[in-house]
């Protein structure tokens, strides 16, 4: 059985990096982290038995406590199942939490497909272009002036990851700004599908998709700044559509993701 060791930064430490959090460094988040890529890449397959727990102990040097609290975290992600008896079976991937942004992360660093994509890509568009429309209608005047202000900052971002949090705190303003709540709380999947898309394909790197992203997000602000809520939909549904659609034109150009990159 090929096992994949958790690299030295991982798309979960990117994604807490640009979303300001500290990653986690614990026995438990490692030994969670290694089982969650294994079962997501494809090492323990869907209804396959995982390693006795012996087995697992004496691969991971930790103590039974925190072998079965990674156990039962990836249970709650809908992952994997105990049974008495037989042991703990990988459950089918229809039953994973894929709204979860650790079950997320794993099939980013495995490497994800355009199919991922595409899903994800339609999810934000179910869910953010009618939040740039309710944020038109209820936002306040400091939420649209900041959103102005955010995208003038996404012009002067030097590095992909900068670019990504100026973006990131874009998207986290019109959640807020729509007054939604249910808006905001979508905000770990919004967070996950942008910093992926940036892992695969930033438009910084490129002089033309930065302008037009810039201009794109300059579009969404000034149209929630006149309480304009239909082209504020047009608006986010165009730059949802132009990420997807660039980050799946540099994997048909052979960057597949983390997975092989250096």
């Amino acid at each position: 059985m090929v096992t994949r060791e958790a690299p030295e930064r991982t798309t979960g430490d990117l994604i807490a990096s640009i979303a300001g959090r500290v990653p986690m460094r614990n026995l438990h988040s490692q030994v969670l982290w290694q089982l969650g890529v294994a079962i997501v890449g494809g090492d323990y397959p869907e209804g396959s038995i995982l390693p006795s727990d012996t087995e697992l102990l004496a691969r991971f040097s930790v103590s039974r406590t925190v072998l079965r609290e990674a156990l039962k975290t990836l249970a709650a992600k809908g992952m994997i199942e105990a049974r008495a008896r037989i042991g703990t079976r990988v459950l089918p991937r229809s039953r994973w939490n894929l709204f979860d942004s650790d079950v997320l992360a794993w099939h980013f660093e495995t490497g994800p497909d355009v199919e991922l994509l595409r899903s994800l890509a339609e999810i934000r568009i179910g869910v953010e272009v009618e939040s740039a429309a309710l944020a038109a209608e209820r936002r306040s005047d400091a939420q649209a002036e900041a959103l102005v202000a955010i995208a003038i900052g996404m012009g002067e971002a030097k590095t992909p990851e900068e670019f990504a949090r100026t973006d990131l705190a874009f998207h986290r303003t019109v959640a807020e700004a729509s007054g939604n709540p249910f808006m905001a709380s979508v905000s770990a999947l919004v967070e996950l599908a942008l910093t992926a898309a940036f892992t695969i394909s930033s438009p910084i790197e490129d002089a033309g998709a930065m302008a037009g992203t810039v201009k794109a997000h300059g579009r969404i602000a000034r149209a929630i700044l006149a309480g304009d809520a239909d082209d504020a939909r047009l608006a986010m549904k165009a730059v949802i559509t132009e990420g997807f659609a660039r980050a799946a034109g540099r994997m048909a150009g052979g960057r597949p993701g983390r997975k092989g990159k250096a």
